[in-house]
């Protein structure tokens, strides 16, 4: 698939370096320099390049938008229409100075960003998984338990292709329902944030799902 990565910091720069390795074509964007994305696409490898938040959204088969919640206005503005689209948010809806959720319980993030782009297929996914998670993706890849992670949509296509792509970088997708269901992972995922940061093995022991009936 060709992946637009709208936002190239430490969680759209890894992810798009794993899908990268994984085998799809990936375009890095929105980043503070030229140069950053530049390096970003050679440590990629394949067919990785960088270009702008338009050339990311240009026949891409789904695009990743990991961005802070302040920038989603701005990248959108410049990835143009995105119609038709599969958009995966990664993007904890975080205010200002990232003390808090500036939109939980009620609605979330994804749910905002929905409405922002109507016309867009929007899935919530990597958004319940910190950036350091990813360094060891590989080597839990190995272990009999990968981690779960769990996503949520309304379109069964879209939701496809995150599932696919959730599975490209290493985890078990665990489909967590329709995209309200974010309003309840987007905390979640702030609090598994804190225990990646604060204690130990916390992402380990939180992001394995298992099924009972």
């Amino acid at each position: 698939m060709r992946i637009g990565i709208l936002g190239s910091g430490l969680m759209g720069g890894k992810l798009g370096i794993i899908f990268a390795r994984a085998g799809h074509e990936v375009v890095f964007s929105y980043a503070r320099s030229a140069q950053k994305l530049e390096r970003l696409a050679k440590k990629a490898g394949g067919k990785a390049r960088s270009g702008t938040p338009r050339e990311a959204a240009q026949d891409a088969d789904a695009l990743l938008l990991a961005v802070h919640w302040l920038r989603f206005g701005d990248v959108l503005k410049q990835a143009g229409s995105l119609s038709g689209k599969v958009v995966l948010s990664c993007s904890l809806p975080m205010n200002a100075d990232d003390s808090a959720l500036a939109v939980a319980h009620t609605a979330s993030g994804a749910e905002q960003l929905a409405k922002r782009i109507p016309k867009a297929r929007v899935v919530s996914a990597f958004n319940t998984v910190p950036s350091e998670v990813l360094f060891g993706v590989y080597e839990a890849r190995r272990k009999a338990n990968r981690p779960s992670l769990a996503y949520c949509g309304d379109d069964r296509g879209a939701k496809k292709v995150a599932a696919r792509l959730i599975r490209d970088a290493g985890f078990d997708p665990v489909d967590a329902g329709p995209l309200s269901i974010a309003r309840y992972t987007e905390p979640f995922a702030l609090l598994v944030a804190q225990l990646a940061y604060e204690g130990k093995g916390g992402p380990q022991v939180a992001y394995r799902f298992e099924r009972f009936r």
